[in-house]
């Protein structure tokens, strides 16, 4: 694919890619990214950490991931799909499925498809939402390619539903300090102080801050506020929520302890981190 092709006006690219490819840096900073590899590997760094991705497994990068090495073996072969980033984001449809597929999307961008079937949805929803993008003369084609993108995303997400709840199960299941990450995951919309994990836990909340550092480093209140970060960043996207409904959905007592929390995370307010979105 040809750098000159990528133009910013074109909210949905669709291109079969082999070991040449090379992303353009419009690429990697406003579109979300979609593979799915037919034949070799790829692999890179994401949040520096090592992946790769083989034959039959899928890849999501958001825009501006922190991506680095890039490298593609030569019997590459691939379909890649690129969603311009305020199109996908001003049409999520407003699911609790956004939230936890984009948190997973963040720390898994290798995604694994269990058979045949799956395969074929996944391209087949790929050329859905390309088709109706190139359906211009449509005489409701903006309406209608808005709800095809919301249509692509329900339909990926139930193809990598069980991949999801997997993982959800996996870390229910696990050690003491996995089973707080799960917690955290599912509760830190309301929940955000150390001494309400360790109470679920059974621990006292040194413990718990000893258990994290001794695992990643991180204390149990980064952690926390991580995860918190991250759906953060997925309801300011949503237009749809203004400041004040996002505060209620997080249980903040007020709007400006909200604003503050915002602030304290992000050095912005949310209005001005809004406006920076566009």
């Amino acid at each position: 694919m040809k750098n000159e092709e990528f133009k910013k006006d074109k909210k949905i690219i669709l291109f079969e890619a082999d070991g040449n490819l090379k992303f353009s840096k419009t690429i990697l900073q406003d579109y979300h990214t979609h593979i799915f590899c037919h034949r070799g590997s790829a692999s890179f760094n994401f949040k520096d950490n090592p992946f790769t991705c083989k034959t039959g497994e899928f890849v999501f990068w958001f825009a501006e991931s922190q991506l680095g090495n890039l490298q593609f073996s030569k019997n590459f072969k691939a379909t890649i799909l690129c969603i311009d980033k305020d199109f996908l984001n001003d049409n999520m449809p407003d699911q609790s499925w956004s939230i936890d597929a984009m948190l997973h999307s963040r720390e898994h961008p290798v995604l694994y498809l269990n058979d045949k079937q799956d395969k074929q949805k996944v391209l087949c929803n790929f050329r859905l939402l390309h088709d109706k993008f190139q359906e211009s003369e449509h005489r409701f084609y903006e309406a209608a390619l808005k709800l095809q993108m919301q249509m692509f995303l329900l339909e990926m997400w139930h193809t990598f539903a069980n991949e999801y709840e997997r993982r959800k199960r996996t870390l229910q299941s696990g050690t003491l300090y996995e089973r707080f990450l799960h917690l955290v995951q599912v509760n830190c919309m309301n929940e955000r102080e150390v001494q309400y994990y360790a109470l679920q836990l059974h621990i006292t909340a040194k413990y718990l801050n000893y258990i994290c550092k001794q695992n990643s480093g991180v204390s149990a209140s980064e952690w926390i506020q991580r995860y918190t970060r991250e759906r953060l960043i997925v309801l300011l996207q949503n237009k749809h929520l203004n400041i004040a409904e996002i505060a209620d959905e997080m249980t903040f007592s007020s709007r400006s302890f909200f604003t503050r929390y915002v602030k304290k995370i992000f050095g912005v307010t949310p209005s001005e981190y809004r406006n920076r979105l566009g």
